[in-house]
């Protein structure tokens, strides 16, 4: 049984990791160059004068609502500037920009040289299925120097948080579907598998199915092109992280005069569909595990875990695996750590080094049988809250990735994957391969293999890529800067540790990045910062 200084921690966790960003996982599709990846057509929709004209009724903020993850409301900035939040009129289908609308949720912090204000500096923190609204807030601090000539915006997107939030599973519900074994062994593991997957999805429909086909990222492009205009800013002034890279390269793609000065940072490689962005992932988690690993060994006895090299670290943590395939830990709760949850706890703890040293006492912890602080960072992941409330983020992240991807593999396909996963990944392999059924029993079918980000006659757009980054690959920055297009796309390499560069702690990433966004300054492509 856990202490209860365990037990706090691991509760203090959900809250701290609550705005750690979610994985950049978004699948890819026909790349139907030049054409809008949604119809099929050059054309963009249109949002009729009255949309555009729209005015924004900027209050004081409430708390965080339940999807958007719950909490108190966002307290002022130093020197008291105060958080506001309003809401924008959207179209529902922008197919059809003139019929019904909803509203999405938007929050903003002014900028505090109003004198020299440049513009509003929207950001989108990744998932799909963050929270903006809820995670800029808790942000903030990291981007103080950009607040300077900026208002800070961000937003729920279009299925997210407050914003028409889809709806699948209850709490009570969702606390099964997480614990479940999601690397079947045998055929009754897999029908459970199966039918829970299907189960999911049917839940889905029944309580969102009107909104399911207007989810995707080509809409939320083009609804930041509709805030843009609301907010009177003549160019998009964009700061995308993990999957915001994917909606800032669909949104450079769509409109590419419209783009003012972008980042992109912990970036989706555009090129790969779901299975090749699936397998970079393993081979990510397996790469920052390794590193986990080595900083471990190197520490010699201050490390808690038991082995001499890394092989044995690691060894000592898929013998754990297997033991919770088996049995699950207690945690002092009703819910007890299962292999699905730890592997969940693991890849949460592995997107930032700071959080090593959880990830280094959550493993300790439960191999002498106490579960809590890896069920703890598995609730992070999953969005579930000290009250047992989820977010509404997992069901968002599948409304948006599978009205994205065309992908849908069969129960025989995956199984024929699996040993190409597990190469790749010993601990993750199977968990990210049968993660590929994700979206086979999905309502609403998918729009591309992979997106078209090619964005001539933009300005350049400064891509990060992390080489220790375990979401989002290291080569994805170069595709993204590649696919983007010559004079558009320029890259930047952090060599560092985490998912993500400028709060990765390297003033050069930092600086260049400030640079940039502040003054227009492009850094010179290849450079790479420590």
């Amino acid at each position: 049984m856990p202490t209860s200084s365990t037990a706090a921690r691991a509760a203090a966790l959900v809250v701290s990791l609550s705005v750690l960003l979610a994985a950049g996982c978004s699948d890819s599709g026909d790349k139907g160059k030049g054409k809008d990846p949604a119809s099929g057509t050059t054309s963009t929709a249109s949002p009729g004068k009255g949309l555009t004209s729209q005015k924004l009724r900027w209050q004081e903020c409430p708390p965080p609502s339940e999807a958007e993850g719950g909490g108190p409301a966002p307290s002022p900035l130093p020197g008291g500037t105060s958080w506001e939040c309003s809401f924008m009129d959207a179209p529902l289908d922008w197919s059809d920009p003139g019929g019904d609308t909803i509203e999405l949720a938007l929050i903003r912090a002014r900028a505090a040289d109003q004198a020299n204000r440049i513009g509003s500096l929207i950001f989108n923190f990744g998932g799909p299925g963050g929270s903006g609204v809820a995670t800029l807030p808790a942000a903030a601090q990291d981007y103080t120097a950009l607040r300077a000539r900026y208002d800070l915006v961000s937003f729920d997107p279009r299925g997210v948080g407050r914003s028409v939030a889809v709806e699948c599973e209850d709490n009570a519900q969702l606390d099964e579907f997480y614990a479940q074994d999601a690397t079947p062994d045998d055929a009754a593991e897999e029908k459970a598998f199966t039918r829970n997957l299907k189960d999911y999805a049917s839940a889905c429909e029944k309580n969102s199915g009107s909104e399911l086909p207007h989810v995707g990222t080509v809409n939320a492009a083009r609804d930041m092109d509709l805030m843009r205009q609301v907010l009177g800013d003549g160019k998009l002034y964009y700061f995308g992280i993990s999957y915001g890279t994917e909606l800032g390269g669909v949104y450079a793609h769509l409109y590419p005069k419209n783009v003012g000065r972008a980042v992109f940072d912990a970036v989706v490689d555009p090129t790969q569909n779901s299975e090749q962005s699936s397998l970079g992932q393993a081979r990510g988690f397996q790469l920052a595990l390794d590193n986990f690993a080595r900083d471990c060994v190197a520490r010699g006895g201050e490390c808690l875990l038991p082995g001499t090299s890394v092989q044995e670290v690691e060894a000592g943590i898929q013998d754990l695996l297997q033991r919770l395939d088996a049995k699950p830990l207690p945690t002092g709760t009703d819910r007890p750590l299962t292999q699905t949850q730890a592997l969940n706890g693991i890849a949460q703890a592995l997107y930032s080094k700071e959080f090593w040293e959880l990830l280094e006492q959550g493993l300790d912890e439960a191999d002498g049988g106490d579960g809590a602080l890896l069920l703890a960072l598995s609730d992070a992941m999953n969005g579930r809250s000290e009250n047992g409330h989820y977010s509404n983020m997992g069901a968002a992240f599948s409304a948006i990735s599978c009205v994205d991807t065309k992908d849908r593999y069969s129960l025989e396909q995956t199984r024929a994957k699996l040993p190409e996963f597990r190469k790749a990944s010993p601990v993750f392999g199977d968990y990210l391969g049968w993660g590929l059924m994700g979206c086979t029993e999905w309502p609403v079918p998918g729009t591309w293999n992979t997106p078209d980000v090619s964005a001539p006659g933009a300005p350049p757009v400064l891509v990060i890529g992390n080489t220790g980054d375990p979401a989002t690959p290291y080569a994805g920055a170069r595709a993204m800067a590649k696919e983007l297009g010559e004079g558009v796309g320029v890259e930047l390499t952090y060599r560092g540790q985490g998912h993500g560069a400028y709060n990765g702690g390297s003033v050069c990433v930092q600086r260049a990045v400030d640079s940039y966004l502040l003054n227009g300054k492009v850094p010179a492509p290849g450079t790479v910062c420590e």
